[in-house]
């Protein structure tokens, strides 16, 4: 499914985590995620490396939702696009 540009769709949401560690930006992606419709995107902002690397796509692969992750290198951040089925 690595052929579907998920930031090139229009997300739903946007959920910014910058600042906050582990685990809250996996905690607010989950009860975001739960809110959307399927087809919708959820877009997280975070500079978590563990939730960006680890707990956020390892929910996602368990959960079966489609993600897309973006680092800006310049920002140490990272952009997530999460597709919900």
């Amino acid at each position: 499914m690595a052929d579907i540009d998920l930031k090139s769709k229009e997300p739903a949401q946007v959920l910014d985590m910058l600042g906050r560690v582990c685990p809250y930006p996996l905690l607010m992606t989950k009860k975001a995620l739960e809110k959307l419709n399927p087809g919708e995107v959820l877009k997280v902002l975070s500079d978590a490396p563990a939730s960006v690397e680890d707990s956020i796509p390892k929910f996602c692969e368990k959960q079966g939702y489609i993600l897309q992750t973006v680092k800006l290198e310049d920002q140490e951040q990272w952009e997530l696009y999460i597709l919900k089925p």
